[in-house]
């Protein structure tokens, strides 16, 4: 038998693998108990979210800070079934205080990239969503 925190790894790498878009609808559907007016919420107020929290990583003085921004980050990411964002989070969280100061800009930069393409996407599901007809 698995320990959980290891089942809790696997089935995310399985949803992920099930889920090749920036957003997993189907997670998020279920996050929201399908109610789209809550999922356009959720899902402008991670555009606004992600990108303080990003805005957080690149000035953060501390191993506490960044660490505290990257946590946010996972945490917002996951909510919302934005699972490559998510993993970029997660790696950074877990940069170590010697490697801070080199690799920080390669983590930015992963977790910028990320971010654009998911926002791009969400964009188009907030346009789509809107013209949605109310159930």
């Amino acid at each position: 038998m698995a320990s959980k925190p290891l089942a809790r790894a696997e089935m995310r790498a399985e949803r992920r693998q099930t889920c090749s878009r920036p957003v997993d609808l189907v997670h998020l559907s279920r996050y929201t108990l399908g109610d789209l007016a809550l999922e356009r919420e959720v899902l402008r107020l991670f555009c606004t979210q992600s990108f303080l929290c990003l805005d957080q990583l690149r000035v953060a003085q501390s191993g506490k800070d960044w660490i505290d921004a990257a946590h946010s980050l996972k945490g917002s990411a996951r909510a919302i079934g934005a699972w490559g964002v998510a993993d970029c989070a997660e790696r950074a969280e877990r940069l170590g205080e010697e490697d801070m100061a080199q690799g920080r800009s390669q983590y930015i930069d992963e977790i910028d990239s990320a971010l654009r393409a998911t926002h791009v996407h969400i964009a188009s599901l907030l346009r789509s969503l809107t013209r949605a007809p109310v159930r």
